[in-house]
């Protein structure tokens, strides 16, 4: 019997978000496959909340490189490039996997540097991207022409939905043929299916059974709009709606957000629960999800809600449509829309009815898409593709 495939899968840190689920389902699925996975992550930035807890509730070892964060950084860049670099000749990968904009750039520049234990594959996945919208002019472009440069030296760029793709042809960071699409894969019936705590957690609050509840989940940083949600729930109140707002989350911008919500006089109606590690009874709890988010690769938040027969009002951005279809199972608003998203969900509290229909098309939709067994075999049909052009031996299992 041959030997594994090795594949040695880089992230920028586990936190809370789809790219360190992506990167766990695939180290323990594909090992299952006849390949073997070397998984090193960076540390969390401050503040940052963990899902180690996923690779650790699977038995997916993952090799802590510390000096590998999301901040660009003069001093502790070159030391993760030399670490990954000390891997690369450890492990002798025939894959080199990067995920997330730091991990690329620091696993593709320590590649490059490896002489004759360079991997014969590289392949970087996307899960959204920093380059439109994020950062300044001047470093906006640094990053596109690095981006750029790193390409060219990657087998394989893999995006994790059409949006996402598209928007890195249009940025010119590389042409459509070399992008493949793959979707997030979500364990959803242990994250999400068959947990229906909607009574108990109604209690837990104080929320009436007939109230209509809206629900944000996140990260509370300046991507994710938080205003924007506290705005919107203020149009819905003023709506005349009765109508509770769960916050579920934290980060830097959760004691600006309260500040706000008591300037716009909605403190008493809107819960803050704080960091959650376990989110699934709160899609339970809500009736609506609302994501005016400015980004987003593939929204995970959006996925599980759906999942949960939830019905979604987002923001056309990034990977959002892919995931979110107009009229179908949510709707659609432009960014800063909060008006709009205010009427999206006011149609939704005054017709329980069509929520209930959005909701289970929704669920019908989003299920078999973003199975994780999909995820396996969309990546282990890639890697099996890469490996016959280079002439490389395929893994022992079909």
């Amino acid at each position: 019997m041959s030997k594994p495939i090795r594949i040695l899968r880089a992230i920028a840190r586990l936190n809370m978000g789809g790219p360190a689920l992506n990167v766990a389902y695939l180290s323990k699925g594909l090992d299952e496959r006849g390949y073997h996975t070397t998984l090193v992550a960076g540390r969390l930035a401050h503040g940052e909340d963990s899902m180690a807890f996923v690779t650790e509730k699977m038995g997916v070892p993952v090799l802590a490189i510390p000096a590998m964060h999301r901040d660009v950084s003069p001093l502790y860049d070159p030391l993760a490039v030399k670490r990954l670099l000390q891997e690369i000749r450890r492990v002798r990968p025939h894959i080199l996997h990067t995920h997330t904009a730091k991990a690329g750039a620091v696993g593709r520049a320590a590649a490059l540097m490896a002489g004759e234990a360079r991997p014969p594959i590289i392949v970087h996945t996307y899960h959204g991207h920093v380059l439109r919208g994020y950062f300044d002019p001047v470093r906006t472009q640094f990053f596109r022409e690095t981006e750029r440069a790193l390409a060219r030296h990657t087998t394989r760029l893999v995006a994790v939905g059409p949006e996402v793709r598209d928007d890195l042809v249009e940025l010119d960071v590389a042409p459509y043929e070399k992008f493949s699409v793959i979707r997030l894969g979500i364990d959803l019936e242990s994250r999400v299916l068959g947990t229906d705590r909607r009574e108990e957690y109604r209690k837990l609050f104080g929320v009436p059974e007939d109230r209509f509840v809206v629900g944000w989940i996140g990260r509370m940083t300046g991507i994710k709009r938080v205003p924007d949600v506290l705005r919107a729930f203020k149009r819905l109140h003023e709506q005349g709606i009765d109508t509770t707002l769960c916050m579920v989350g934290d980060g830097p911008d959760r004691e600006p957000a309260e500040r706000l919500a008591k300037e716009l006089g909605i403190a008493r109606h809107v819960l803050w629960t704080g960091y959650q590690r376990d989110v699934s009874p709160y899609y339970s709890l809500f009736d609506a999800l609302l994501l005016p988010s400015a980004n987003e690769g593939t929204p995970v938040v959006a996925i599980e809600a759906l999942a949960a027969s939830r019905p979604v009002v987002a923001t056309r951005v990034g990977g959002v449509p892919d995931v979110v279809t107009d009229g179908e199972d949510g709707f659609l608003v432009g960014l800063g829309d909060v008006r709009g998203a205010a009427d999206a969900l006011a149609a939704l509290a005054r017709d329980p009815e069509r929520r209930r229909r959005m909701g289970e098309r929704g669920r019908e939709l989003v299920v078999p898409r973003y199975r994780v067994e999909r995820l396996v075999d969309d990546m282990d049909a890639l890697y099996r593709e890469l490996l016959s052009r280079q002439g490389l031996p395929l893994p022992p299992s079909a």
